[in-house]
Formats: C-alpha cells, sequence, structure tokens
C-alpha cells in the first residue's frame, strides 16, 4: 500500500524575488503548475515561480498545521530565517 504525502510548500517569484507564497497540497508537481499558469488568483500577478521549499507529512492535520503556523507572524519570521 501507498503511503499518501501531504505538503506544505513555499513559492518563491521568479518575476519578483521579493514575493513568497505558503500553501498546501497532495499533488506537488500539479500545484505548481496550477499557480504558474495563473489558475490562482493569489498568485496569478507574480508568475513564475519556482518551489523553494517543500516538506512532506505523512500526518495531514500536521501538514496544514504547520501551514498555518507558517502563515502566523512568528512562522513568516521562521521562515525567513530557517527556509
Amino acid at each position: 500500500m501507498r503511503r499518501a504525502f501531504y505538503y506544505v510548500y513555499i513559492l518563491e517569484s521568479l518575476a519578483d524575488t521579493s514575493h513568497h507564497y505558503t500553501g498546501f497540497t497532495e499533488h506537488l508537481d500539479d500545484r505548481l503548475r496550477d499557480h504558474n499558469a495563473g489558475r490562482d488568483p493569489h498568485t496569478r500577478k507574480y508568475r513564475p515561480w519556482r518551489i523553494k521549499t517543500a516538506i512532506a507529512f505523512t500526518d495531514r492535520r500536521r501538514a496544514l498545521d504547520f501551514e498555518r503556523y507558517l502563515k502566523s507572524h512568528v512562522g513568516r519570521a521562521f521562515a525567513v530565517k530557517h527556509l
């Protein structure tokens, strides 16, 4: 049986490297294609994007909690310093 992975990822804009986006997905390559194709209104303006950091989790709840943390003020500071 194949184990599912849940990804928390940080994208970096290639058009303006000061812009980043944090998200969650089960299909990392497909999600990056969606962002670069302009299918997400939050990332459309600063495309193209590259994956700066991706962390795989086997527990969906932990992945979602980590994504929420990275989107917080303290989590953004952590990501800038460590990721």
